[in-house]
């Protein structure tokens, strides 16, 4: 039994200091990380970069905090606990579940493919969306490069404007195959422009 709880103290250990490197790899890479000089060569501006510095903030902080916490003793001593305590069979049952404690371990890696696949589908999503802005600009330059070359309305004939909607003609001449000469609801919008 006393081996077994020596083995497991000795895994807790080293599971310990294998997360402990980790958290440090992961603090000097951050700590190397110069937040002014990725605003400034990423040309960030505006709410991307009130963002960015809210993000260095909490960092900061959260960096802060773990340390003051990393500082404090971990250790649990019992053997006090027994002393004040009257009921000695809880302090017992608290430390057998302490040392059966195995803290939960999560796939970092996983996670991190997770994110990288985020990230290639969001710039993915991001080039499209590029793509399809830059038809819509070269679009509207076209219709703006049109609506400067017209002509003026005053010049304009009626076989420029059915050159320009096909569809007038052949409305058109499906009214006058019907026997109708004028457009259904014309005098109601302009009036009669019939001599009496």
């Amino acid at each position: 039994m006393a081996t077994r709880l020596a083995a497991a103290a000795s895994e807790r250990k080293q599971r310990t200091r294998g997360v402990a490197y980790a958290l440090q790899q992961q603090r000097s890479a951050a700590l190397k990380l110069d937040w002014a000089k990725v605003t400034s060569s990423l040309g960030l501006r505006g709410q991307t970069a009130s963002s960015l510095q809210a993000f260095k903030k909490r960092n900061d902080d959260a960096r802060r905090k773990m340390q003051q916490l990393s500082e404090q003793a971990t250790t649990v001593d019992f053997a006090h606990y027994r002393t004040i305590l009257k009921n000695r069979a809880v302090v017992d049952e608290m430390e057998k579940r302490f040392k059966a404690f195995k803290p939960a371990s999560y796939d970092v890696a996983r996670q991190i493919k997770a994110i990288d696949a985020f990230e290639a589908e969001a710039v993915k999503n991001a080039e499209a969306t590029k793509k399809a802005v830059d038809l819509e600009l070269k679009d509207l330059a076209a219709t703006l490069k049109n609506i400067e070359e017209a002509r003026p309305f005053a010049e304009l004939t009626v076989d420029d404007i059915a050159a320009a909607e096909k569809s007038i003609d052949e409305k058109t001449t499906q009214l006058i195959s019907k026997g109708r000469w004028m457009v259904p609801g014309y005098k109601e919008k302009f009036g009669d422009l019939a001599i009496v």
